[in-house]
C-alpha cells in the first residue's frame, strides 16, 4: 500500500493520509460536497484558519514515495513537507536522467529551481544526474537535505544553494554555466529579491533558462498550482522558450471515496 493517498475531498477540504498519519486541510478546488462523511472523524491533523488547530506538536515522521524517504511534519500554511500530487512525476524524471546519460556517454547536469524539499532533485539524483538545488528557503533547504539522508542519496552529487531563483539563473547564465536539463515549480506569488509575480517573472526566467540548457536540452519539466495555468498552457510555455515539443495535463490526485481533485498541472518536453 503506497505512503500516500487521498482519502477524500470536498466542502473546501481534503483528506490525506501520509504513512500512518491522516491529515485534513484546505483544498480550494474541491467545492462539490464530501463523497465519504464518514471518514472524517478523527484525523491526526487538522489545519484550520491558518493554523493548526489539532495535533501541531506530533513529532517528523518518515514516508516512502516513488522509492524515495521523506520527513512529514507540520509546517506553515498547512504544509507536510511534500506535494502527493508531484510524486506521480518523479518516476519519469529519474527515468529520463538515466536515459540522457546512457545517450550522452557523460554526466548530466540539471537545474532543480523552487526546489522545496527535494522531491525533484532526489529523483534526478536518483537517475545519476548532477544537481543544482536552488531554494531560497533555508529551512526548505535543510529540510531537503534531510530528505537526502533518509534517502540513502546525501552523497550524490547535489549542490544545496539558498538563494533566489531568478538572480541564481541570471548569474549562471553572465557566467556561461550550462545544464542538460531543467525543473521548476513556480509559485503564484513569493518574495525573493524583489516580489516574485507569475504572470510577469516566469516568462523572462523561461528565456534565461532556455540559454542556460541550448537547443536541445535533455528535458524540461514545468509544474504550477496557479489559476489559469492549465497542462496546455505550461506546454505552449515550454514550447515557445525551449522550441522543443511538449504536452502538459493536470495534476489530478483519485480519491479512495471516488472523488477527484485537480492540484495543478504540468508540462514537460516531448523526445525529438
Amino acid at each position: 500500500m503506497s505512503d500516500l493517498e487521498l482519502l477524500d475531498c470536498g466542502d473546501g477540504r481534503r483528506l490525506e493520509r501520509f504513512g500512518e498519519i491522516v491529515v485534513d486541510r484546505p483544498a480550494p478546488g474541491a467545492a462539490g460536497p464530501r463523497c465519504d462523511p464518514m471518514a472524517w472523524g478523527q484525523p491526526h491533523l487538522e489545519f484550520r484558519r491558518s493554523a493548526w488547530v489539532r495535533g501541531a506538536a506530533r513529532d517528523p515522521w518518515p514516508i516512502r514515495a516513488a522509492g524515495l524517504t521523506f520527513e512529514c511534519r507540520p509546517a506553515t500554511g498547512g504544509q507536510v513537507g511534500l506535494f502527493p500530487e508531484h510524486a506521480s512525476l518523479w518516476p519519469w524524471l529519474a527515468d529520463v536522467c538515466e536515459t540522457a546519460i546512457g545517450r550522452l556517454g557523460r554526466p548530466l547536469d540539471v537545474l532543480s529551481l523552487f526546489a522545496y524539499t527535494g522531491g525533484a532533485s532526489l529523483a534526478c539524483a536518483r537517475g545519476g544526474a548532477r544537481v543544482a538545488h536552488v531554494d531560497a528557503s533555508r529551512t526548505a533547504l535543510a529540510w531537503a537535505r534531510r530528505n537526502a539522508q533518509l534517502s540513502a542519496l546525501a552523497d550524490r552529487p547535489i549542490r544545496w544553494l539558498p538563494d533566489d531563483v531568478r538572480g541564481f539563473v541570471r548569474r549562471e547564465r553572465r557566467r556561461g554555466r550550462r545544464y542538460d536539463g531543467v525543473v521548476l515549480d513556480p509559485p503564484s506569488y513569493g518574495h525573493g529579491t524583489g516580489t516574485w509575480r507569475i504572470d510577469d517573472d516566469l516568462p523572462p526566467l523561461l528565456d534565461d533558462l532556455a540559454a542556460l540548457v541550448g537547443p536541445s536540452p535533455a528535458f524540461v519539466l514545468l509544474t504550477a498550482h496557479t489559476p489559469g495555468y492549465d497542462g496546455e498552457r505550461l506546454a505552449g510555455l515550454v514550447r515557445e522558450h525551449f522550441n522543443v515539443p511538449a504536452s502538459g495535463r493536470a495534476l489530478t490526485l483519485a480519491a479512495r471515496s471516488g472523488a477527484s481533485l485537480d492540484l495543478g498541472a504540468f508540462a514537460r518536453s516531448v523526445p525529438r
